[in-house]
């Protein structure tokens, strides 16, 4: 991206701010509930709020599967995500390829993995900025597609940069502020499941006490029989050192981001479920995780709900199927989510939980490709959810953006990483008077 269009990019952004001012909440427009919430992504758009419930899914096979991937096509200067009013969109960084997952440092750097180019990124920024620093190279050539980061001891001075691969976990010697590891990684976790679905996110308890890491399945529906699943389609718990592992949580599809609640300690989430039967069949998902608890792949799909390909299998299983919070349309693919705590943006927004839907294959009309919001009430998710920031699929139905990684800044503006056009965007809230949507 030249300098010139970067310009454009931001005045083009400023513009759209000026003309804004913050929605008011009674001028939320109603939610979309049941069959109506079942759209595409013609029908995105800011504050629309949706809510799917288990007793609105079709059955199976209501529609065909469908072989229906992105159509991506380069990012002109004059496309930009779009957010609610009072709220901008900056370029953070720009040229990275295919960013992934994000994790803020206690001291404010952004760790960022750029998983196909097997490196770790750390970018700096001062608080407020709206564009970033030169991202620096803190760790490169790691094996298997890094993705999960987390940082250890917990508190102001981590010594330790965790890395979860597809294939391993390591750690990095640290002292916070360094553009570049200097000491030797060790591998702490050797011999993670590796084929399918590839993404191993990573995160701390807030005692400090274990690791849990994320595998997702190592098919679409156990079609190769369930003894080729062992240690997946779990969360998986381990001591710091790496000792000690356990299910934490089973039958979660691909659980490709995890995120702690700092509010109620609660553990966060995000499912792709299984493809193939059915446009609107079954339900992504956001949830907090029971410990020890079982969300029913492959012989269940959300609480009860027997998957066609093993009828009458595993009976005893039926009620102990937890049902997720949150379900989101079909085939959206969740990705990344962040708890949001700051102050930067307006009080309605705190506690609430961002996800970015990056968009998936498996649906004739194709949806996702947004950021939503998941209010939050009294520590537990409402269920329902509202686009935050779409704009990345064009008039003609091309795909020049895909979110994939949510974090928030030391500043409490938002970042979402966009593995489509190589960019990292931040959001700030910069209305007048506070506003946004209620917090239901």
């Amino acid at each position: 991206m030249t300098a010139a269009s970067d310009r454009l990019l931001l005045a083009l952004a400023a513009s759209c701010l000026a003309l804004a001012a913050p929605q008011a909440a009674d001028q939320a427009p109603a939610p979309l509930v049941g069959a109506a919430a079942y759209g595409d992504w013609t029908t995105s758009a800011i504050g629309v709020t949706r809510v799917l419930r288990p007793e609105d899914m079709p059955a199976p096979y209501a529609t065909s599967a469908t072989d229906n991937p992105a159509k991506l096509t380069a990012r002109q200067p004059e496309d930009i995500p779009r957010v609610p009013p009072g709220f901008s969109v900056s370029l953070f960084v720009s040229g990275i390829e295919s960013p992934r997952q994000m994790r803020v440092a206690p001291n404010g750097d952004i760790f960022l993995a750029e998983s196909g180019a097997g490196r770790i990124r750390v970018i700096h920024a001062a608080p407020g900025a709206t564009r970033a620093e030169e991202p620096a190279i803190f760790a490169d050539h790691l094996p298997h597609r890094p993705y999960g980061i987390g940082f250890y001891p917990l508190g102001p001075e981590p010594r330790f940069v965790y890395v979860a691969t597809e294939g391993e976990v390591w750690r990095f010697p640290y002292r916070p502020g360094e553009p570049k590891a200097t000491g030797a990684p060790e591998i702490i976790v050797p011999h993670l499941p590796i084929g399918h679905h590839w993404t191993r996110d990573l995160v701390f308890t807030p005692d400090g006490r274990k690791m849990l890491v994320s595998v997702g399945s190592g098919s679409n529906d156990a079609e190769a029989g369930i003894e080729l699943e062992k240690n997946r389609a779990d969360i998986l718990e381990f001591n710091p050192d790496g000792s000690g592992q356990r299910i934490f949580a089973a039958g979660l599809r691909n659980p490709v981001s995890l995120a702690f609640d700092p509010g109620t300690n609660d553990l966060y989430a995000t499912v792709n479920e299984r493809d193939g039967l059915g446009d609107n069949l079954p339900p992504d998902y956001v949830t907090r995780v029971t410990p020890d608890g079982f969300y029913g792949w492959p012989w269940y799909y959300i609480g009860s709900n027997q998957d066609p390909h093993y009828k009458g299998a595993h009976p005893e299983l039926e009620d102990k199927v937890l049902v997720p919070d949150v379900l989101f349309q079909p085939h959206s693919a969740p990705f990344g989510l962040a708890v949001y705590s700051g102050k930067q943006f307006p009080e309605a927004y705190r506690g609430s939980v961002f996800v970015a839907l990056h968009g998936s294959w498996n649906r004739a009309q194709r949806t996702g490709y947004k950021v939503v919001r998941v209010p939050v009430r009294d520590g537990k998710p409402t269920g329902a959810y509202e686009d935050f920031m779409i704009g990345f699929v064009t008039k003609q139905g091309k795909v020049w953006g895909r979110p994939v990684g949510v974090a928030e800044a030391a500043d409490g503006a938002l970042l979402v990483s966009d593995d489509a056009s190589g960019i990292i965007w931040r959001i700030a809230y910069a209305g007048g008077k506070p506003g946004g949507p209620a917090s239901h």
